[in-house]
């Protein structure tokens, strides 16, 4: 008999807890439940989960630190996560998806409406997220060491050497554009490619992720821009990145 993807529920209101923990093992899932962030932090480490559901508004420690936590965590990463949360302001759920959680619940909600939304971030990240490919190409002339390096076994890219720290979907959008160096990807292809066709990501997501992923890039070569703006259009790996960082 298959194991029940094993949910983690980190909600300190009880009743919540209580209704969600109902409706998830209704629908063939196992969830453990934590009121406080610590203990989340326990079971995580005991056993990562299939999916994790944050409350923003914990007791002992803000829902976004939590996700940094388990974020690095080993395999942490790798976890797809949303937010549940009383907060509906834009801004925090424009932080949640750039911090690269993979949805926003705002209270009050439908319990079945998470379990669908639960369901739809397990199928997604069960897919691949392109089909399998040849070496991924790098942008840097033949005779100097790769700008870019993919290794596709660790899901680890390496920029000027350096590994990159990079949640699940930055990581997924990076991928796309070293593999065709100068390609213009549009947002909807990358919704499609890497998160998914079946899902409720909007083009914000996109960019909430390409201004974190340029980020990370500048903390390694502070002067260049590696990934390219196409107004109107969709985004490109620069071709024209020098041998070496300035």
């Amino acid at each position: 008999m298959a194991l029940k993807p094993r949910i983690l529920l980190v909600e300190d209101e009880s009743g919540i807890a209580d209704t969600l923990q109902y409706v998830l093992s209704t629908d063939g899932f196992a969830p453990v439940w934590c009121s406080t962030a610590e203990e989340a932090i326990r079971q995580f480490q005991t056993e990562p989960p299939a999916l994790a559901v944050l409350d923003v508004g914990l007791p002992d420690m803000n829902g976004f630190e939590l996700f940094r936590r388990l974020q690095a965590l080993p395999g942490g990463n790798q976890v797809p996560m949303l937010f549940l949360t009383a907060r509906s302001d834009e801004i925090d759920r424009v932080v949640g998806l750039e911090l690269g959680a993979d949805d926003y619940i705002a209270k009050p909600f439908s319990p079945r409406e998470l379990v669908a939304r639960v369901r739809t971030i397990l199928r997604r990240s069960a897919r691949p997220v392109v089909p399998a490919a040849a070496p991924a190409p790098v942008a840097t002339p033949a005779s100097a060491a790769p700008v870019f390096a993919l290794d596709e076994e660790r899901h680890q890219i390496r920029f000027y050497g350096r590994a990159l720290e990079l949640s699940r979907y930055e990581y997924g959008v990076l991928r796309l554009l070293v593999q065709k160096p100068g390609r213009v990807f549009t947002r909807d292809e990358l919704l499609l490619q890497v998160w998914g066709g079946d899902n409720d990501s909007f083009d914000r997501t996109v960019d909430a992720h390409i201004k974190t992923l340029r980020a990370k890039l500048k903390t390694v070569a502070p002067t260049l821009e590696p990934i390219r703006t196409l107004r109107g259009t969709g985004y490109a790996l620069n071709e024209e990145l020098p041998a070496t960082p300035a």
